[in-house]
């Protein structure tokens, strides 16, 4: 399929549905893309589909799932700038014995406008549903913020960001919707280990603005990305979510392994 309408399908898709999952999709926008100012922006769009399974027998059968669409590149934008342009979407299943033990589905865009001297202005709309380890059918979220890149050497690079968001959460149990806005900050560090690999590791939290002390998340994410030929690499990804009080959830903390092989183009 052509790029160009490959793309407009996408940014469709993701503007129909929809902080913190989103900036982890940002993360691997950096590791293919420096933001800094001395790289000309480009069109040219880059995509990858990922796929994970793993299945065992005997005592226990257990079956893993897991796949993961992501779409990036770079424009021009404000005031001739850099602007980043990511989306990926991203479903997780475990099955045990027949019996359903975790899904999960994500879609998310985002946007990252570079402004001068390492800041930046971004944008994100986001969408999330798993509803039986987290208990939500659809969970929604807008946001907006500012950033700075404190530092860039060419192999490890270190962003700070903050910003605002509007959340609607609708649970799969009996629990009422709920809609609020929230405070998110988060550190993103990247390192270029070679010309095949490369290391991501993001810290960000959420505060619901009316409860800050009995309501936020933490999320910390780590992942390791390198090629084995030329258009097919290996992801590593682990992940641990801290939220601090969430309806018809037994557990404050989950936390997620996954491995993929992905096909880039």
């Amino acid at each position: 399929m052509n790029k160009i309408i490959t793309g407009s399908i996408i940014a469709t898709l993701a503007l129909s549905s929809s902080v913190i999952a989103d900036e982890v999709a940002l993360s691997d926008v950096e590791a293919q893309y420096s933001s800094k100012s001395s790289v000309k922006a480009t069109n040219k769009l880059a995509q990858s589909i990922n796929l994970g399974f793993s299945n065992t027998s005997g005592n226990t059968e257990t079956t893993n799932l897991n796949g993961k669409y992501t779409m990036a590149f770079t424009t021009v934008g404000y005031a001739e700038k850099q602007l980043k342009v990511a989306f990926d979407a991203s479903a997780f299943l475990n099955e045990s014995n027949s019996v359903t033990t975790n899904e999960e589905y994500t879609a998310n865009l985002g946007l990252e406008q570079y402004i001068t001297n390492g800041w930046l202005g971004y944008a994100s709309l986001n969408w999330l549903r798993n509803p039986d380890f987290k208990n939500l059918d659809n969970k929604f979220s807008v946001g907006a913020g500012v950033g700075k890149e404190i530092y860039n050497d060419g192999q490890h690079s270190l962003k700070l960001k903050v910003g605002m968001a509007y959340n609607l959460q609708q649970y799969a149990d009996n629990t009422p919707e709920v809609k609020f806005a929230s405070t998110n900050e988060y550190a993103e560090y990247t390192n270029i280990l070679n010309k095949t690999s490369t290391l991501s590791v993001k810290v960000g939290a959420m505060q619901n603005v009316e409860d800050f002390q009995n309501d936020y998340e933490v999320l910390a994410t780590a992942g390791f990305n390198f090629f084995v030929a030329e258009n097919i690499s290996v992801t590593i990804e682990e992940e641990v979510l801290y939220d601090k009080i969430h309806p018809g959830t037994a557990k404050a903390t989950d936390t997620k392994s996954i491995v993929r092989v992905g096909y880039n183009f």
